[in-house]
């Protein structure tokens, strides 16, 4: 039985989970709610750039896989803010804080999707850093969101390896979708390393994440790694990487990259990208529109339970 920081910290350094119902600290709660439901408003919002694509797929089969890959996310979302209210939090209190700009959300969402091309970008680089960033969540020390993750990343690998047989036949297209697949690649990139959040130096949450084990690995960890696994990729399809720092370096064994644009991150953040506003309203719209539905199945339930009594 936890009942003190010390034993809380011993079970937790002993790789054993924490469950709903055990005592945990006011900030290791306050952090996994922070966590969880942004992770869960990022798989909502991003499920709007897609969506708009799914019917200017170029084949039935594309809209079909587009179609199951926008579902995943919304199951996605449905599971972490599950996760989120077994920590004592209401969903409907967590959705008013995404509607409302309170909470944040991945900035990778807040991008323009202008062409198919952007679609493979997004499967392949953004969706390879929600893996590269989520896999090591399945050892997270809270239970419902480690055991959420399991499901969650199998289905993110589908979305990656979608995204890259995008980019894949565009590069043995034309010259035109070559073209197409470049210019993806270039405005996406230097996003996708954003989605790490800010260099290790500048974290704020880092260090007490790792020693409760929510995270088993930094930010600037976690983005070498991206780098490391992306080049390749790129290099075996014969896209350029748009860094022109981008080298092998031999002692390290990793590839040295350029400086990210840390004040386009944080304007970002701060609800100023390109599509910040066009993102929220869009959610807000739905959320309005889909009243009804709520109100309906509430009053459905309430039925049902006057039927049972």
């Amino acid at each position: 039985m936890i009942r003190t920081l010390e034993q809380f910290d011993a079970y937790v350094a002993a790789e054993k989970k924490i469950e709903p119902k055990d005592w945990m600290p006011d900030g290791y709660r306050k952090t996994l709610i922070r966590q969880i439901s942004q992770h869960a408003h990022s798989e909502v919002v991003g499920m709007l750039p897609e969506g708009n694509w799914i019917t200017r797929a170029p084949s039935l089969q594309r809209k079909a896989i587009l179609l199951a890959k926008v579902q995943d996310e919304a199951g996605h979302g449905l599971y972490l803010y599950s996760a989120a209210e077994t920590l004592g939090v209401e969903r409907a209190d967590l959705i008013d804080d995404l509607l409302s700009g309170k909470a944040k959300y991945s900035s990778i969402f807040n991008y323009p999707v202008l062409t198919w091309a952007d679609i493979g970008a997004i499967g392949w680089l953004v969706d390879g850093a929600a893996i590269m960033n989520q896999v090591p969540l399945c050892r997270c020390s809270y239970g419902p969101y480690s055991r959420s993750m399991i499901r969650v990343c199998k289905e993110e690998s589908f979305h990656q390896r979608q995204g890259y047989s995008i980019m894949v036949e565009l590069m043995k297209g034309n010259e035109a979708q070559r073209e197409m697949a470049q210019d993806a690649l270039n405005r996406w990139w230097w996003p996708s390393l954003m989605m790490f959040g800010p260099s290790d130096k500048d974290s704020e949450h880092s260090s007490q994440n790792m020693t409760w084990k929510i995270k088993r690995f930094t930010n600037d960890e976690l983005r070498q790694r991206m780098v490391d696994m992306t080049v390749p990729q790129a290099e075996c399809i014969g896209l350029k990487m748009p860094d022109k720092d981008l080298k092998w370096n031999e002692e390290t064994g990793h590839h040295d990259f350029g400086e990210i644009n840390w004040d386009e991150f944080y304007n970002v953040l701060a609800g100023n990208g390109p599509c910040n506003k066009e993102r929220l309203a869009v959610r807000n719209k739905a959320h309005h529109d889909g009243a009804w539905v709520r109100e309906a199945a509430v009053a459905y339930a309430k039925k049902n339970q006057k039927i049972r009594a």
